[in-house]
Order: C-alpha cells, then sequence, then structure tokens
C-alpha cells in the first residue's frame, strides 16, 4: 500500500472503498491497530511539532485524509492526488447495511445520551462506553485508565472518540501496551453523525469542502477559536511548502513552520 507525504503529513493512497474493505477485512482478535484521519488540524499540529501527532500519525495502521479542503490544495497547488476518506464516511459507512448489532463496540469518549442513542437508533447490543475525565491524556494514569477499559471489553470497532490529540494519544497507548485486540478508529465527531445527535452539512457544502464553515455557523462560539488558532493557519503551511524546494511531497521537511517562525 503506497504512501504519501503531503505538508510533512502521512497519508494512504486510498480511498473511502478501499478503507472500508481492508478494515472489514481485518480478523476480529488480531492485535489492536489503529486509523487515523488527518484534517488541516492534524496538519498544523505536525507542523507545530506536536510529538503526540506526529507519532501517532506515523504508527498508524491506515491513515486516510479527511479533508476535502486538503485534497483540492494538494491537487490545484502541487499536483498530488489526495484521496478522500472521511472518518465521518468510514463511521456512517461501517455502520451501514449489513452491520449486525449483535458486534460488540467500545467507544471512548462520549455521554450516556450517546450510550443511549447508540444503543436505540443503531440497535447495538454489545456497547461498552467509557468517558474519561477532563485532561485524561495528560498522565500516563490517565491514559493507562482508559486503555485498560478498551483491554477490558474486546471488540472488533473500538471508536477513539474523545478528541484530537486525545484519541491519537491513547491510540499509541493501547497499541504500546499489546493486550488489545480490534481495530481503534480515531474518528473525531462522527459517532453524533450517525446517531443524530449533531447534522452533517448539506451535500453541497460538503461536495464544495465547507464542512468546516457549516460545522463553525452551526457553533460559533465554541469552534472559531479552533479554527482560528488550529485550522486556519494551515493555509501559511501551504504557502511555505509551495514556495520551498522539494515542497509538499518531502516528509523530511517536518520543522519547516519552525524554522520559519
Amino acid at each position: 500500500m503506497r504512501e504519501l507525504w503531503f505538508l510533512g503529513t502521512r497519508f494512504h493512497d486510498i480511498a473511502l472503498a478501499e478503507t472500508l474493505a481492508r478494515i472489514r477485512a481485518r480478523a476480529p482478535g488480531a492485535p489492536f491497530a489503529y486509523v487515523t484521519t488527518p484534517n488541516a488540524q492534524h496538519v498544523v499540529r505536525i507542523q507545530r511539532g506536536h510529538r503526540g501527532n506526529i507519532e501517532a500519525n506515523d504508527r498508524a495502521w491506515l491513515s486516510t485524509c479527511d479533508s476535502r479542503v486538503l485534497t483540492r490544495l494538494a491537487m490545484l497547488l502541487f499536483g498530488i492526488r489526495l484521496p478522500l476518506a472521511a472518518g465521518s464516511d468510514i463511521t456512517v459507512a461501517l455502520f451501514g447495511a449489513g452491520f449486525d448489532p449483535a458486534e460488540p463496540v467500545t467507544v471512548i469518549g462520549g455521554d450516556t445520551a450517546l450510550e443511549a442513542l447508540l444503543r436505540s437508533e443503531l440497535g447495538l447490543r454489545h456497547l461498552a462506553l467509557f468517558d474519561p475525565p477532563f485532561g485524561f491524556y495528560n498522565s500516563d494514569a490517565g491514559l493507562d485508565q482508559a486503555a485498560e477499559f478498551v483491554e477490558a471489553h474486546p471488540a472488533r470497532y473500538v471508536f477513539l472518540a474523545c478528541g484530537a490529540p486525545q484519541s491519537e494519544l491513547l491510540a499509541v497507548r493501547i497499541q504500546d501496551r499489546g493486550r488489545a485486540c480490534g481495530i481503534g478508529l480515531c474518528v473525531g465527531a462522527s459517532l453524533k453523525f450517525v446517531t443524530g445527535q449533531a447534522k452533517r452539512a448539506p451535500v453541497a457544502f460538503q461536495l464544495l469542502g465547507l464542512e468546516w464553515l457549516h460545522r463553525l455557523l452551526a457553533e460559533p462560539r465554541r469552534l472559531w477559536r479552533r479554527f482560528v488558532r488550529e485550522q486556519l493557519p494551515v493555509l501559511w503551511v501551504v504557502l511555505r511548502f509551495r514556495v520551498s524546494p522539494g515542497f509538499a511531497s518531502d516528509h523530511r521537511r517536518r520543522d519547516l513552520w519552525r524554522d520559519a517562525r
């Protein structure tokens, strides 16, 4: 499976259909491995030298692009074909036709409302959900507690739905402990889409690559700071790579952001 390096971030050269096929084909009892779905926020964090994001991205079993903005920038400015396999699309498809409600599912993140909806809307009969305390990822004890829950509730699909970089840091910890099985899916808030807790952007917004704008307009007070600080700077990252020799396909240029400051 070919790897692509874009803006210092590792992606696998597979679109949604192949991503789903690989996930479904993996044996249920196989040792724990995880899937990351980097978007603009992940790219910015990697360029800022966040070790957790860098390590998690490098060690992921699959790393697929979550952003239409990135796929279009890759083609328009660099001539790189970057396939799209967004975390929300992966999640929706996994719970689609053919999914067995008796399949054990483990979730890290969410609350009692999400748990109730997963049971009622999706009919999950063997669901284990753990909501870790705020800031759990800042300590070994917090990460180990969440990892132990995954180990104690073996499932084919393990949804790490506690945000970025929390989910990625936890995925690395679970893998390092070597006691869990299944596929860890770092897919953000996608479980809220399949349960109806949150509405996805209209198709027109999705096709135009404006899902981020739809979310920002829906929750401006909560998201505007995150957008300005952690997503908008991707334009600066793109500019720096575009004007530099070797630019976006060179995975060695991860320190470009910091070198330019």
